[in-house]
């Protein structure tokens, strides 16, 4: 579904590029399936976020199905800039799917990096860090067919065992055309071990293109920190954001006007109960009891939410 008088509004697009080029490290909310939907991207561009990602697509299934166009993509005219990501392995598939969100977004992201075994097993995700052809021609694909020069074309992945070969892959991303690259500085294999910032440090040092930095930012500090540590252009973060939306904006763990915002804009987009509560469960993890997290996570409608949120926090 696309937002209300979006089509009027298409100068309202961005050049994500211009927040690049600010001098400003570049604030961005991850995809994060389920949950960087239109509501949270409301929620976190009120605290500072400067870009967003929907989450994961499969660009086949969107190029095929109304009913997952439909389902996957809601925007509105304030929603930029926003970045599409789509999980693809054919170059034309991967075109159509860019086709029809041009209008609408102000760019594309093919995931190269997701590890879960479904994806991998389809042919997406992080097994495309070793296909870097496959990548080259998607990404020449999408620069030759779509004809706005300010709609970027960006991926984002993992780490090699051997660096070298990451290296590799980017520089080749880069000479085709590619806007920037985001690096979540773990191999497919690993899951919580700590990141390798000094890996995305040395492909930030063989790049002349914007380089994000992914992974274990949970707080603005950090943020900072990975920047300095990495040299990186601009930070992407999941679970920090989850846990506290206003992050960005410098808070430590989420505010109450936050939770407050959460529940206008979430009953305001008509935010599935499933989704509403889960983000609150997220947001007030740091700063509930576990007594009061017992109560709080088993509620089951909106109305208790909202009772609880007023009697307790006057939310």
């Amino acid at each position: 579904m696309i937002g209300d008088n979006v089509e009027t509004k298409q100068c309202q697009l961005k050049d994500p590029m211009d927040l690049f080029r600010s001098g400003q490290v570049v604030k961005i909310c991850a995809p994060m399936v389920r949950y960087s939907k239109l509501a949270f991207r409301t929620l976190v561009r009120k605290y500072s976020c400067d870009l967003c990602y929907t989450p994961m697509i499969v660009a086949a299934d969107f190029v095929r199905s109304a009913k997952a166009r439909d389902s996957e993509f809601t925007t509105n005219k304030g929603d930029h800039p926003l970045i599409v990501q789509f999980a693809a392995k054919e170059a034309q598939v991967l075109c159509d799917a860019a086709r029809i969100v041009c209008p609408f977004a102000d760019g594309i992201d093919l995931n190269c990096g997701c590890p879960q075994r479904w994806a991998m097993a389809e042919g997406y995700g992080a097994c495309l860090i070793n296909k870097p052809e496959l990548i080259r021609d998607m990404v020449r694909h999408v620069r030759n067919q779509i004809d706005n020069p300010r709609f970027s074309v960006s991926i984002k992945i993992r780490i090699h065992e051997d660096l070298k070969r990451t290296v590799d892959l980017c520089q080749k991303a880069e000479a085709t055309g590619v806007s920037w690259i985001t690096v979540h500085g773990r191999s497919v294999e690993e899951r919580h071990q700590p990141v390798h910032y000094d890996a995305i440090r040395i492909i930030k040092q063989s790049m002349s293109i914007p380089i994000v930095a992914n992974g274990d930012i949970k707080t603005l500090k950090d943020a900072e920190n990975v920047h300095h540590l990495t040299g990186a252009d601009g930070v992407m973060v999941a679970r920090g954001l989850l846990a506290n939306p206003a992050m960005f904006a410098g808070y430590e763990e989420t505010p109450l006007k936050c939770i407050q915002d959460w529940v206008d804009i979430a009953l305001e987009h008509g935010t599935p109960f499933t989704c509403f509560h889960h983000h609150l469960m997220y947001m007030m993890e740091r700063i509930t009891s576990k007594q009061e997290k017992k109560v709080f996570n088993v509620l089951s409608s909106t109305s208790a939410v909202l009772d609880y949120l007023n009697d307790r926090y006057g939310v």
